[in-house]
């Protein structure tokens, strides 16, 4: 019997709940084992080698080597133990969390010393905030999207 998930319907949300967290366990298991210097110098040294010691499936090891990580948490991944990678890379949880709605840190920054993102337009999928799907990614740090995607 599936369980009723109401919160399936916040825009640009995912929520970390068991069956995400199932579907994320290796990746996050690797993600901590970043917490030892030795694992850090053996992922850095062959990202690819690294990640094929782990059981993550194909697609959460590409989110990874893209540093994606709203796609890693799409996969399962849960931004706590996602902030390990960016600490390998050398980036701040700001730097991180800008990266990941398509703003510069200093959009980011700002952003939220302004208050964060409005609830106006942004507590259901389909309304027209800032947070919605068609409003994303937003700011100069965004990746141009290709024609037809």
């Amino acid at each position: 019997m599936a369980l009723d998930k109401p919160y399936l319907d916040v825009p640009g949300t995912i929520i970390f709940d068991a069956e995400q967290s199932r579907r994320g366990y290796w990746l996050n298991q690797f993600c901590m084992s970043l917490m030892k210097a030795e694992n850090r110098e053996r992922f850095r040294a062959n990202e690819r080698a690294y990640l094929d010691e782990w059981a993550m499936t194909e697609e959460q090891k590409q989110a990874v080597l893209a540093r994606d990580l709203n796609w890693c948490i799409r996969t399962g991944g849960n931004i706590y133990f996602l902030a390990k990678i960016g600490a390998t890379d050398g980036k701040s949880f700001q730097q991180m969390a800008g990266s990941m709605t398509g703003m510069t840190e200093q959009e980011y920054r700002d952003m939220m010393i302004g208050g964060g993102r409005s609830v106006v337009g942004n507590r259901r999928i389909g309304e027209d905030g800032d947070a919605q799907a068609h409003r994303q990614p937003q700011g100069s740090g965004a990746t141009p999207k290709k024609e037809g995607n």
